[in-house]
């Protein structure tokens, strides 16, 4: 299994699986942003290696005060990571809910934070048939059950945004409520759909973003949350000493400068979305519409195909693809792809083109 750690981009796992060397795949099973890094972080790794002999800043000082600047929030209400992983366990250690509402499917490292916590899960069903958007009368059944709610914003696996109208409710509610908008940079007008402003006075909202995906740094590991400066103080007594190294912070203030960049990346993936749903509906897969940068599909009944054999033979072929009946709520004929640029995306669909061809084909014999 490729996912033997829980996660997309494991090259290691996929030379030893296909025999060949990891650099040779044509990764889709993780969703970075094939336009970066930003040139500023080649220019940081050659220069700043020098200062490796020192500690980083223990308070994140430069970045704090960057993203404060940038979207117009206090700097006490930000905390930086070691990535968006730190900060969603940190944050459920710190809440440590009694019974927590996740959407079905969603990003696994919520229910794993939540269990180390102690807490209990109440499952909230995303469904096909509604094109995987979260409808307000499941969040109105939850809302007895739960004391905090851990939501994707986009989603993940879904690339799905939450409606406003039921993360105002969620607000008014006076539940806890975390937000991941680890792939929000991607979302266009992304600030008419954050909450990063509210989050920064309330005192029942949390929002962890991701530094890595729209940066394509998951290397470095960065990402930071927003949150009421009481709670930012609390939970960062939890946090180890120099948690976020001093490359990270070096690179993550000088990335937020790029505004070409961001403009850019934006461009290409409303472009490139769009082209890619289009080519996987031709081969007759049934794609979800996306907010971000990568997609969800499934192989329709009909023609027996399961994530796992594609994943298999897209692998045999370089191609690394995410086996989407992972996350809970999905079965074993779902599929998760990155979004990258039009060359890679076009080897993509004509790997895919051949897969179907040759599962047919056994298919046919078979049934001969």
């Amino acid at each position: 299994m490729l996912e033997r750690y829980g996660h997309g981009g494991d090259l290691w796992t996929a030379e030893e699986a296909f025999g060949r060397p990891k650099d040779e795949f044509l990764d889709f099973s993780s969703n970075m942003n094939p336009l970066g890094p930003p040139p500023v972080v080649q220019q940081i790794m050659a220069d700043a290696w020098r200062d490796i002999v020192k500690y980083p800043d223990p308070a994140v000082r430069e970045l704090r005060s960057k993203l404060a600047r940038k979207y117009d929030i206090p700097e006490e209400s930000i905390l930086v990571g070691n990535g968006a992983a730190e900060l969603i366990d940190l944050t459920a250690r710190v809440v440590r809910p009694s019974m927590t509402g996740l959407v079905r499917p969603s990003f696994s490292e919520y229910e794993e934070a939540i269990h180390k916590s102690g807490g209990g899960i109440y499952n909230i069903p995303l469904r096909s048939a509604c094109q995987f958007e979260l409808q307000q009368h499941d969040v109105e059944a939850a809302l007895p059950a739960v004391d905090l709610f851990f939501l994707g914003h986009p989603n993940n696996p879904t690339g799905k945004l939450i409606p406003r109208h039921i993360v105002d409710h969620l607000v008014e509610s006076g539940r806890k409520c975390v937000l991941d908008e680890a792939f929000m940079d991607f979302v266009p007008n992304e600030q008419e759909h954050s909450l990063l402003k509210l989050a920064s006075t309330s005192r029942q909202l949390f929002v962890i973003r991701s530094m890595t995906k729209f940066y394509s740094i998951p290397g470095i590991r960065l990402g930071f949350m927003v949150a009421h400066p009481d709670a930012i103080r609390e939970i960062s007594r939890q946090q180890v000493q120099w948690s976020v190294n001093y490359l990270a912070q070096r690179i993550g203030a000088a990335v937020l400068e790029d505004e070409a960049f961001e403009r850019n990346s934006r461009h290409w993936l409303q472009e490139e979305k769009t082209w890619l749903i289009g080519q996987l509906r031709q081969l007759g897969l049934d794609a979800v519409i996306t907010e971000v940068n990568f997609a969800l599909f499934s192989f329709p009944e009909p023609m027996g195909i399961t994530v796992k054999q594609a994943q298999k033979h897209m692998g045999q072929q370089g191609i690394l693809i995410r086996d989407a009946s992972l996350f809970e709520g999905l079965n074993e004929r779902y599929c998760r792809v990155a979004i990258r640029l039009r060359e890679d995306n076009e080897r993509l669909i004509e790997g895919l083109r051949l897969m179907l061809a040759a599962l047919a084909q056994n298919r046919g014999q078979y049934e001969d």
